[in-house]
Protein backbone atom coordinates (compact mmCIF):
# COMPACT_ATOMS: atom_id res chain seq x y z
CA UNK A 1 0.00 0.00 0.00
CA UNK A 2 0.97 3.70 -0.54
CA UNK A 3 1.72 5.65 2.71
CA UNK A 4 -1.46 7.60 3.57
CA UNK A 5 -1.45 11.19 2.79
CA UNK A 6 -1.32 12.73 5.95
CA UNK A 7 1.99 11.04 7.49
CA UNK A 8 3.63 14.00 5.55
CA UNK A 9 1.22 16.64 7.11
CA UNK A 10 3.43 19.49 8.77
CA UNK A 11 3.97 17.94 12.66
CA UNK A 12 2.25 21.02 14.08
CA UNK A 13 -0.86 20.06 11.80
CA UNK A 14 -1.30 16.48 11.97
CA UNK A 15 -4.44 16.45 11.01
CA UNK A 16 -7.44 14.75 12.15
CA UNK A 17 -7.09 11.00 11.09
CA UNK A 18 -3.18 10.93 12.88
CA UNK A 19 -5.46 12.25 16.05
CA UNK A 20 -7.65 9.29 15.84
CA UNK A 21 -5.16 6.98 15.03
CA UNK A 22 -2.57 8.22 17.96
CA UNK A 23 -3.89 5.33 20.74
CA UNK A 24 -2.70 2.83 18.27
CA UNK A 25 0.64 4.40 17.41
CA UNK A 26 1.09 3.97 21.39
CA UNK A 27 1.07 0.22 21.33
CA UNK A 28 3.54 0.25 18.15
CA UNK A 29 5.93 2.22 19.98
CA UNK A 30 5.65 0.17 23.43
CA UNK A 31 6.03 -3.30 21.36
CA UNK A 32 9.06 -2.12 19.61
CA UNK A 33 10.35 0.07 22.56
CA UNK A 34 10.32 -3.68 24.33
CA UNK A 35 11.88 -5.64 21.49
CA UNK A 36 14.76 -3.58 21.84
CA UNK A 37 15.30 -3.28 25.42
CA UNK A 38 15.12 -7.13 25.52
CA UNK A 39 17.02 -7.96 23.04
CA UNK A 40 20.91 -9.40 23.76
CA UNK A 41 23.15 -7.95 21.35
CA UNK A 42 25.65 -10.45 19.59
CA UNK A 43 28.93 -8.80 19.16
CA UNK A 44 31.02 -10.46 16.31
CA UNK A 45 34.42 -9.02 17.15
CA UNK A 46 34.37 -7.43 14.04
CA UNK A 47 33.00 -3.62 13.33
CA UNK A 48 29.23 -3.41 12.06
CA UNK A 49 27.85 -0.54 10.11
CA UNK A 50 24.04 -0.09 10.54
CA UNK A 51 22.40 1.60 7.50
CA UNK A 52 18.61 2.37 8.65
CA UNK A 53 16.07 4.56 9.13
CA UNK A 54 13.29 5.84 11.27
CA UNK A 55 10.41 6.05 9.14
CA UNK A 56 8.64 3.02 7.22
CA UNK A 57 8.99 3.23 3.25
CA UNK A 58 11.92 4.26 1.09
CA UNK A 59 14.51 7.16 2.25
CA UNK A 60 17.69 6.16 0.10
CA UNK A 61 19.51 2.96 1.94
CA UNK A 62 19.76 0.80 -0.37
CA UNK A 63 22.04 3.31 -2.81
CA UNK A 64 23.96 4.22 0.66
CA UNK A 65 24.44 0.59 1.54
CA UNK A 66 26.05 0.10 -1.74
CA UNK A 67 27.78 3.60 -1.46
CA UNK A 68 29.49 2.45 1.67
CA UNK A 69 30.16 -0.56 0.53
CA UNK A 70 32.30 0.65 -2.87
CA UNK A 71 34.24 3.27 -0.06
CA UNK A 72 34.86 0.22 2.20
CA UNK A 73 36.23 -1.69 -0.89
CA UNK A 74 38.53 1.01 -2.33
CA UNK A 75 39.62 1.00 1.39
CA UNK A 76 40.77 -2.88 0.29
CA UNK A 77 38.54 -3.96 3.10
CA UNK A 78 36.35 -7.09 2.99
CA UNK A 79 33.31 -5.48 3.50
CA UNK A 80 29.80 -8.45 3.38
CA UNK A 81 26.56 -7.25 4.03
CA UNK A 82 23.67 -8.49 6.01
CA UNK A 83 19.57 -8.18 4.88
CA UNK A 84 16.83 -9.72 6.17
CA UNK A 85 15.82 -10.20 2.71
CA UNK A 86 12.40 -8.12 2.69
CA UNK A 87 9.95 -9.82 0.19
CA UNK A 88 11.70 -13.23 -0.42
CA UNK A 89 11.10 -16.55 0.35
CA UNK A 90 14.21 -18.03 1.97
CA UNK A 91 14.78 -18.01 5.92
CA UNK A 92 18.52 -18.24 5.45
CA UNK A 93 21.10 -17.81 6.46
CA UNK A 94 22.48 -17.81 2.68
CA UNK A 95 24.63 -16.11 0.43
CA UNK A 96 22.76 -14.32 -2.28
CA UNK A 97 23.71 -15.60 -6.01
CA UNK A 98 22.35 -13.12 -8.68
CA UNK A 99 22.84 -15.49 -11.29
CA UNK A 100 20.93 -18.05 -9.98
CA UNK A 101 18.05 -16.60 -6.89
CA UNK A 102 15.60 -13.98 -7.67
CA UNK A 103 13.99 -11.37 -5.91
CA UNK A 104 11.49 -13.58 -5.01
CA UNK A 105 13.61 -15.33 -2.94
CA UNK A 106 15.97 -13.14 -1.50
CA UNK A 107 14.17 -9.52 -1.82
CA UNK A 108 15.08 -6.84 -4.49
CA UNK A 109 17.30 -5.12 -2.49
CA UNK A 110 19.90 -8.20 -1.45
CA UNK A 111 20.04 -8.91 -5.38
CA UNK A 112 20.81 -5.39 -6.36
CA UNK A 113 23.62 -4.86 -4.22
CA UNK A 114 25.13 -8.72 -4.21
CA UNK A 115 27.37 -7.24 -7.53
CA UNK A 116 29.04 -5.01 -5.15
CA UNK A 117 29.53 -7.11 -2.25
CA UNK A 118 28.75 -10.75 -0.46
CA UNK A 119 25.11 -10.44 0.53
CA UNK A 120 23.72 -12.48 3.18
CA UNK A 121 20.09 -12.89 3.74
CA UNK A 122 18.18 -14.70 7.03
CA UNK A 123 15.25 -13.76 9.13
CA UNK A 124 17.58 -14.10 12.27
CA UNK A 125 19.92 -11.05 11.62
CA UNK A 126 22.90 -12.52 14.57
CA UNK A 127 22.69 -15.85 11.95
CA UNK A 128 23.31 -14.41 8.93
CA UNK A 129 26.20 -11.72 10.93
CA UNK A 130 27.65 -15.45 12.04
CA UNK A 131 28.49 -17.02 8.46
CA UNK A 132 29.48 -13.47 6.77
CA UNK A 133 32.06 -13.08 9.90
CA UNK A 134 33.08 -16.90 9.09
CA UNK A 135 32.98 -16.08 5.38
CA UNK A 136 35.49 -13.91 5.83
CA UNK A 137 34.06 -10.64 6.36
CA UNK A 138 36.30 -8.24 7.89
CA UNK A 139 33.42 -5.55 8.10
CA UNK A 140 29.42 -5.77 7.69
CA UNK A 141 27.21 -3.48 6.45
CA UNK A 142 23.52 -4.07 8.07
CA UNK A 143 20.96 -3.21 5.62
CA UNK A 144 17.60 -2.08 7.26
CA UNK A 145 18.69 -2.74 10.69
CA UNK A 146 17.83 0.69 13.24
CA UNK A 147 15.53 -1.30 14.70
CA UNK A 148 16.82 -4.84 14.70
CA UNK A 149 18.92 -5.56 18.10
CA UNK A 150 20.54 -8.93 17.33
CA UNK A 151 23.76 -7.29 16.77
CA UNK A 152 26.10 -4.96 18.22
CA UNK A 153 26.57 -1.69 16.15
CA UNK A 154 29.86 0.30 16.02
CA UNK A 155 28.43 2.83 13.55
CA UNK A 156 24.72 3.75 13.02
CA UNK A 157 23.41 5.63 10.47
CA UNK A 158 20.19 6.95 9.84
CA UNK A 159 18.79 7.73 6.57
CA UNK A 160 16.12 10.06 5.63
CA UNK A 161 14.46 11.21 2.75
CA UNK A 162 15.19 15.09 3.38
CA UNK A 163 12.46 16.19 1.15
CA UNK A 164 9.79 14.88 3.49
CA UNK A 165 12.18 14.86 6.96
CA UNK A 166 10.27 12.88 9.51
CA UNK A 167 6.84 13.64 8.17
CA UNK A 168 4.27 14.49 10.72
CA UNK A 169 6.32 13.07 13.76
CA UNK A 170 3.91 10.62 14.58
CA UNK A 171 4.11 6.82 15.00
CA UNK A 172 2.89 4.18 12.58
CA UNK A 173 -0.08 3.97 12.02
CA UNK A 174 -0.96 7.83 13.23
CA UNK A 175 2.50 8.83 10.92
CA UNK A 176 5.67 6.93 9.17
CA UNK A 177 7.94 6.38 12.00
CA UNK A 178 9.03 3.32 13.13
CA UNK A 179 9.72 4.69 16.47
CA UNK A 180 9.75 8.35 17.84
CA UNK A 181 12.44 10.86 16.71
CA UNK A 182 14.45 11.24 20.00
CA UNK A 183 14.34 7.25 20.83
CA UNK A 184 15.78 6.49 17.30
CA UNK A 185 18.43 9.23 17.50
CA UNK A 186 19.68 8.69 20.41
CA UNK A 187 20.61 5.15 18.96
CA UNK A 188 22.17 6.91 16.32
CA UNK A 189 25.84 8.14 15.40
CA UNK A 190 24.91 10.04 12.28
CA UNK A 191 22.04 11.46 10.27
CA UNK A 192 21.86 11.05 6.32
CA UNK A 193 19.69 13.64 4.72
CA UNK A 194 19.20 12.45 0.92
CA UNK A 195 18.02 15.43 -1.42
CA UNK A 196 19.07 18.03 -3.26
CA UNK A 197 20.42 21.50 -1.43
CA UNK A 198 16.86 22.90 -0.95
CA UNK A 199 15.81 19.78 -0.13
CA UNK A 200 18.42 19.37 2.51
CA UNK A 201 17.90 23.09 3.26
CA UNK A 202 14.51 22.71 4.46
CA UNK A 203 15.18 19.59 6.55
CA UNK A 204 17.56 21.63 8.56
CA UNK A 205 15.28 24.44 9.52
CA UNK A 206 12.05 21.79 9.89
CA UNK A 207 14.32 19.20 12.03
CA UNK A 208 17.39 20.39 13.11
CA UNK A 209 16.74 21.20 16.24
CA UNK A 210 15.71 17.75 17.44
CA UNK A 211 18.31 16.07 15.34
CA UNK A 212 21.34 15.47 18.24
CA UNK A 213 23.87 13.91 16.51
CA UNK A 214 25.89 15.25 13.05
CA UNK A 215 23.98 15.32 9.81
CA UNK A 216 25.76 14.30 6.73
CA UNK A 217 24.53 15.12 3.30
CA UNK A 218 23.87 12.98 0.20
CA UNK A 219 22.18 13.50 -3.18
CA UNK A 220 21.01 10.65 -5.99
CA UNK A 221 22.54 11.07 -9.25
CA UNK A 222 21.93 9.34 -12.64
CA UNK A 223 24.86 7.16 -13.59
CA UNK A 224 25.78 7.87 -16.34
CA UNK A 225 25.35 4.95 -18.84
CA UNK A 226 25.85 6.81 -22.22
CA UNK A 227 22.18 6.91 -22.84
CA UNK A 228 20.52 10.18 -23.96
CA UNK A 229 17.02 10.63 -22.49
CA UNK A 230 16.28 14.00 -23.82
CA UNK A 231 13.16 14.02 -25.28
CA UNK A 232 12.62 10.15 -25.41
CA UNK A 233 9.07 9.67 -25.13
CA UNK A 234 8.89 6.87 -22.39
CA UNK A 235 6.25 5.03 -20.25
CA UNK A 236 7.77 5.03 -16.65
CA UNK A 237 6.75 2.91 -13.76
CA UNK A 238 8.11 2.31 -9.91
CA UNK A 239 7.47 0.52 -6.99
CA UNK A 240 9.52 2.60 -3.97
CA UNK A 241 8.81 4.37 -1.23
CA UNK A 242 8.51 7.04 -3.60
CA UNK A 243 7.91 6.74 -6.70
CA UNK A 244 7.57 10.85 -8.00
CA UNK A 245 11.61 10.90 -7.04
CA UNK A 246 12.37 8.29 -9.92
CA UNK A 247 9.87 10.22 -12.28
CA UNK A 248 11.93 13.73 -11.15
CA UNK A 249 15.13 12.18 -12.12
CA UNK A 250 13.68 11.49 -15.28
CA UNK A 251 12.58 14.80 -15.99
CA UNK A 252 15.50 16.20 -14.85
CA UNK A 253 17.55 14.00 -17.53
CA UNK A 254 14.86 15.58 -20.01
CA UNK A 255 12.70 12.37 -21.18
CA UNK A 256 9.08 13.13 -22.34
CA UNK A 257 7.12 11.43 -19.64
CA UNK A 258 3.86 10.05 -21.16
CA UNK A 259 2.52 8.23 -18.59
CA UNK A 260 3.58 7.29 -15.45
CA UNK A 261 2.43 4.69 -12.88
CA UNK A 262 3.84 4.24 -8.99
CA UNK A 263 3.59 1.30 -6.95
CA UNK A 264 3.73 0.40 -3.21
CA UNK A 265 6.97 -0.23 -2.34
CA UNK A 266 8.06 -3.58 -3.09
CA UNK A 267 5.05 -4.36 -5.39
CA UNK A 268 5.47 -7.69 -6.92
CA UNK A 269 5.00 -7.31 -10.67
CA UNK A 270 2.48 -9.88 -12.12
CA UNK A 271 1.56 -11.04 -15.33
CA UNK A 272 -1.40 -8.80 -15.87
CA UNK A 273 0.23 -5.54 -14.71
CA UNK A 274 3.13 -6.42 -16.97
CA UNK A 275 0.89 -6.82 -20.01
CA UNK A 276 -1.09 -3.98 -19.51
CA UNK A 277 1.81 -1.92 -19.23
CA UNK A 278 3.61 -3.42 -22.00
CA UNK A 279 -0.07 -3.07 -23.82
CA UNK A 280 -0.13 0.96 -22.65
CA UNK A 281 3.57 1.46 -24.09
CA UNK A 282 3.47 -0.01 -27.74
CA UNK A 283 -0.10 2.34 -27.65
CA UNK A 284 1.70 5.07 -26.39
CA UNK A 285 4.81 4.58 -28.78
CA UNK A 286 6.49 4.91 -25.41
CA UNK A 287 9.49 2.94 -24.01
CA UNK A 288 8.91 1.21 -20.59
CA UNK A 289 11.35 2.87 -17.77
CA UNK A 290 11.81 1.28 -14.12
CA UNK A 291 14.52 1.99 -11.21
CA UNK A 292 17.37 -0.78 -11.20
CA UNK A 293 15.17 -1.96 -8.05
CA UNK A 294 12.09 -2.40 -9.94
CA UNK A 295 14.20 -4.41 -12.75
CA UNK A 296 15.38 -6.70 -10.36
CA UNK A 297 11.79 -7.62 -9.70
CA UNK A 298 10.94 -8.43 -13.00
CA UNK A 299 10.32 -11.76 -14.26
CA UNK A 300 13.73 -12.69 -16.72
CA UNK A 301 11.40 -12.96 -19.71
CA UNK A 302 10.52 -9.62 -19.32
CA UNK A 303 13.59 -7.81 -18.56
CA UNK A 304 14.94 -7.02 -22.32
CA UNK A 305 11.63 -4.74 -22.51
CA UNK A 306 12.68 -2.20 -20.02
CA UNK A 307 15.36 0.15 -19.41
CA UNK A 308 16.46 0.73 -15.65
CA UNK A 309 17.44 4.01 -14.62
CA UNK A 310 20.55 3.55 -12.28
CA UNK A 311 21.56 6.15 -9.63
CA UNK A 312 24.43 6.33 -7.43
CA UNK A 313 24.28 8.17 -4.07
CA UNK A 314 27.43 11.18 -3.85
CA UNK A 315 28.05 12.15 -0.63
CA UNK A 316 28.14 15.67 0.63
CA UNK A 317 30.69 16.53 3.39
CA UNK A 318 32.48 13.52 3.41
CA UNK A 319 34.34 14.25 5.98
CA UNK A 320 32.14 13.74 8.89
CA UNK A 321 31.93 10.21 7.15
CA UNK A 322 35.44 9.98 6.78
CA UNK A 323 35.98 10.60 10.27
CA UNK A 324 33.15 8.36 11.38
CA UNK A 325 34.80 5.52 9.30
CA UNK A 326 38.35 5.48 10.58
CA UNK A 327 36.91 5.68 14.46
CA UNK A 328 35.35 2.03 13.96
CA UNK A 329 38.09 0.50 11.35
CA UNK A 330 41.06 0.92 13.32
CA UNK A 331 43.51 -1.10 11.57
CA UNK A 332 41.01 -3.17 9.32
CA UNK A 333 42.13 -3.77 6.02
Amino acid sequence: MQAPRFWLRPPERPGLAAWVLTPLSWIYRWLTARRIARAEPLDLGIPVICVGNLTAGGTGKTPTVIALVERLVARSVAVHVVSRGHGGSLTGPVRVDEMRHTAAEVGDEPLLISPFAPVWIARDRAAAGRAARDAGAQVIVMDDGHQNPSLSKDLSIVVVDAATGFGNGRVIPAGPLREPVDVGLARADLVLAIGDAASRAGFAHAWGSRVTVPVLGGELRPLQTGMDWEGQRVLAFAGIGRPEKFFATLDGLGAHIVSRHGFADHAPYDGRILARLEREAQQLGAQLVTTEKDAARLPKEFRPKVLALPVRLGFVDEGVLEAALGRILGDVG
